[in-house]
């Protein structure tokens, strides 16, 4: 079985990736070489969920991972389970939140693969107090071009285990992750609900708050002028303890086609932005909500990406040390807003001390940022070219899976364990993000 017209989340850059889809372990290895001898390099593909160019292949010719989509073993008692790779966390949560178990860090959509979730090692708003993906997973297979399969874990093939977490699917193809889940009390959350009136009070906020709960995170009204620069709405959870463990009711609503041109406009942010605070604003204080709407609010909208327009959309989303955050986060809030341009949804949130095993994990101590922008060539590279040099300066980095734009000479000051990472690629992988800021 063969896919055609892949692309990244974002639609951009548009490059529409075409190879084969095996449904069976068996094939996968086959998969690879074949292609990698057919058209020079490849590389792995799972769902899509990445905004950029990183799980674009150079070729445009990838091996499509999502058919391997089975649970391999799973021990109730202990919270550990084994599954292929293209499983999603969604199909994960379906299967362990009803016995009680919840993923320890999951991203901002469960739409995510296993292997997707490894090879980007993906962080959410517990960051503080779990760390990333890659903390919590026990071993995996890697299937590679050049020798036999292997697995790796902390103690097992270590230096392709770090290499792997983070890794951007270059160090050969995840056939199956094992992975350590968390126990938790219900599947739903309780909130506390905290407007905040700009930046100073966000950083106030969550330095208090952050440590006495498992989860934080800020939306902020990116268009925020003055005194009301960065003002938001910050919301904090826990688990309930309730010992409920009913799933949350799918809420689907389809963005059915993409307009001729982006509807996200200084207009209709400046009106969004206005009427969703005041609305959020409403709600302040305590609420009991399922862990869907906590963690993945715009999953709910089916292709909601299509909403930036046809020609698609980057997500700029940067984390810069606690010491620099302030000012950092005070010229680059500034910058856009007087740009008029930005995001509907831009999330701010504290990232924590614990380090990654992955050689190119994105989170370090400080605070996080991400927008997303509608593309438009020339505004963009000249607006981004701006953020680039407040990130560079605060000695800050950018999340190589949501980039379409990172110059080489920032990815490899921010990384400067790529070197590394390119020694134990797979030499028949290289994608589109690999090729454009390490030659």
């Amino acid at each position: 079985m063969s896919v055609a017209k892949l692309s990244s989340w974002g639609h951009y850059p548009y490059a529409p990736q075409t190879g084969p889809a095996p449904g069976w372990r068996e094939g996968v290895q086959g998969a690879l070489r074949d292609t990698g001898t057919r058209f020079g390099t490849t590389l792995p593909f799972g769902n899509g969920r990445s905004y950029g160019d990183s799980c674009l292949a150079a070729t445009d010719h990838v091996v499509a991972l999502r058919g391997l989509d089975r649970f391999i073993a799973a021990d109730w008692q202990s919270g550990v389970l084994r599954a292929e790779a293209g499983v999603t966390l969604g199909e994960v949560l379906a299967l362990s939140v009803p016995r009680g178990w919840m993923l320890p860090v999951t991203p901002g959509t469960q739409f995510v693969t296993l292997g997707g979730a490894v090879a980007n090692d993906v962080h959410g708003k517990n960051h503080h107090v779990r760390g990333t993906f890659g903390r919590h997973v026990r071993r995996f297979s890697l299937l590679r071009s050049d020798r036999e399969p292997l697995a790796c874990a902390p103690d097992e093939n270590t230096d392709l285990y770090c290499a792997t977490i983070g890794g951007l699917g270059l160090t050969g193809i995840v056939e199956w992750v094992e992975l350590q889940l968390m126990p938790v009390t219900s599947s739903r959350l309780a909130t506390e609900t905290v407007p905040f009136g700009n930046l100073d009070e966000f950083l106030a906020l969550s330095h208090e708050l952050d440590t006495q709960h498992e989860y934080g995170v800020a939306w902020i009204d990116c268009l925020g002028r003055g005194a009301s620069l960065g003002r938001g709405i910050y919301v904090c959870a826990d688990h309930a303890t309730d010992q409920c463990f009913e799933m949350p009711k799918p809420r689907e609503r389809r963005v059915p086609f993409a307009p001729p041109w982006s509807p996200v406009n200084r207009y209709t942010l400046k009106l969004f932005n206005t009427l969703y605070y005041r609305r959020e604003a409403a709600k302040a204080g305590g609420a009991v909500v399922d862990y869907a709407s906590y963690f993945y609010p715009l999953d709910s909208i089916q292709n909601w990406n299509r909403l930036y327009g046809r020609r698609g959309f980057q997500q700029y989303q940067l984390v810069v040390p606690d010491a620099s955050a302030r000012d950092a986060l005070h010229a680059f809030l500034d910058t856009i807003a007087s740009s008029n341009a930005g995001s509907f949804l831009a999330v701010l949130k504290r990232c924590g001390p614990l380090v990654s095993p992955g050689l190119l994990s994105f989170p370090m101590q400080g605070i996080s940022l991400a927008l997303d922008f509608p593309q438009h060539d020339s505004r963009n590279a000249a607006l981004f070219a701006r953020l680039d040099a407040i990130v560079r300066e605060a000695g800050g980095r950018q999340y190589p899976a949501k980039d379409a734009h990172m110059s080489g000479a920032d990815f490899r000051a921010a990384y400067p364990a790529w070197q590394t990472l390119e020694q134990l690629r797979d030499p028949a992988l290289m994608s589109r993000f690999w090729q454009r800021t390490t030659r």
